[in-house]
């Protein structure tokens, strides 16, 4: 139905209607015990899968935007984690207890395991995903199979078998109208955006080369305990195994590579490079390398060099440098520049917290009944892109990438269950297999 005074779907409307178009997945059920479509207010009801770190800030965000929003349900393999979300989201510290306010999740509405998302998932309007990213995938085809909006975290996949399913999975939801925002929240900064709006208007002429960043010290490890399944060691210390994280140039490159293909209009056609495995070659750091240098193609001939290391002591950077005919744009200073003459520099004191914006703009639009995001086709080719890199420097050939993307190659375990093994296992000494360029081969 519409409002009379704007013509606009109500939000309560745009939700059912939104769950029950077709599209090429199983309509989402009629009417769940938890009341998704008979709800007597505009609330709208959020289920967060994944409740990590990065599971807590995402649903943190989500309530404190301006819309009425409830946390209804919780979902992870692991109960601990559900518990320290719920702690730190329950804590009187957050914005004057207005977050916790928003909490409407009670014990029935905790659900824990390899399938939580199945059953946290019909309870909500909006579903964060928030596990580790080769779970997302098949996360994301439910939410959208049971009617919902979605935010979920970059990157989408972690395989190209991972990629394909995430690029379906899009279509449909555009079908269905379903608001989708993945993580990449250098799009919903102010100062990348006033950059992208200059050079879309000529600044710097056409692009013709990029240095995109990730070089620091590294993240968390977290050491095998005793009695520990070879899977539960693998899930909580999944940032070092490539069907879980997709290695550091997947997990977090993600972010300086998807601002080149963004500010270009394009996705690179094939790369080649180098990396390995020199400092961090402990067991704890699993099957990953720490560092890659990879040169990406696109079709017109620009070359994106990307670089990313995570080995304490070195030179730190993160940033993206884009050259054109006609200038420079450096996205850490926010600022273009031609032969040292500065063209534009953005006013930092306007910047905002882009983490937070990407959920305003997405409840808002669910809250006006309006169909105004699909980020995950460019998730997915963002991903794509960081894993056709991971393939490249792993194998030390040239990847291309339509033969990458339509490959089927998959690297998720066959079963999900505790006593199931992962696709790697150590060896008798706890180490495991490392991919060797020139041994470890994909096409040749």
């Amino acid at each position: 139905m519409k409002t009379k005074e704007t013509g606009k779907t109500t939000r309560r409307e745009f939700v059912k209607q939104s769950s029950l178009l077709a599209g090429g997945l199983v309509a989402a059920p009629l009417i769940s015990k938890a009341g998704y479509f008979n709800s007597v207010d505009d609330t709208i009801k959020v289920a967060v899968i994944g409740c990590g770190g990065r599971g807590t800030g995402a649903a943190m965000q989500a309530l404190l935007t301006k819309q009425n929003v409830k946390l209804v349900a919780m979902a992870d393999a692991f109960r601990d984690r559900i518990d320290g979300c719920y702690k730190a989201l329950m804590s009187d510290d957050n914005d004057e207890g207005s977050v916790k306010a928003k909490v409407a999740v009670t014990e029935d509405t905790k659900f824990v395991g390899f399938d939580a998302y199945k059953k946290a998932i019909p309870l909500a309007d909006v579903v964060i995903l928030t596990t580790p990213p080769g779970f997302r995938p098949i996360h994301f085809e439910e939410a959208i199979k049971q009617g919902k909006h979605v935010f979920m975290e970059k990157p989408v996949s972690t395989d190209p078998a991972g990629i394909k399913k995430v690029l379906e999975i899009a279509e449909i939801a555009k079908q269905k109208k379903l608001n989708v925002v993945v993580g990449l929240q250098r799009h919903y900064q102010n100062s990348y955006l006033e950059l992208y709006k200059r050079v879309q208007d000529g600044m710097i002429g056409e692009i013709t080369s990029g240095q995109v960043w990730w070089n620091n010290d590294g993240v968390w490890v977290n050491m095998r305990q005793p009695g520990q399944t070879e899977m539960e060691y693998q899930m909580r210390n999944w940032y070092y195994f490539n069907w879980l994280c997709g290695d550091h140039i997947n997990e977090q490159h993600i972010h300086n590579i998807d601002v080149m293909n963004w500010f270009k209009g394009a996705y690179p056609v094939k790369a080649q490079g180098m990396g390995g495995r020199q400092v961090r070659t402990g067991k704890e750091y699993g099957e990953i390398y720490d560092h890659h240098y990879v040169e990406f193609h696109y079709a017109d001939g620009s070359i994106m060099n990307s670089q990313c290391r995570h080995i304490k002591g070195t030179y730190a950077k993160v940033d993206e440098l884009l050259v054109g005919t006609k200038g420079v744009v450096k996205c850490g200073a926010a600022e273009i520049s031609s032969h040292g003459k500065s063209l534009y520099q953005y006013d930092k004191k306007l910047e905002n917290n882009p983490y937070q914006t990407e959920h305003d703009e997405l409840f808002a639009a669910i809250a006006k009944g309006e169909y105004k995001f699909a980020n995950a086709e460019n998730g997915a080719k963002a991903t794509m892109t960081a894993i056709m890199g991971r393939m490249a420097t792993y194998s030390g050939e040239v990847i291309e990438w339509d033969k990458a993307l339509n490959s089927g190659i998959s690297i998720m375990p066959e079963k999900f269950a505790w006593d199931a093994n992962p696709p790697t296992l150590p060896d008798a000494n706890g180490f495991y297999p490392i991919a060797t360029p020139g041994v470890t081969k994909y096409f040749s």
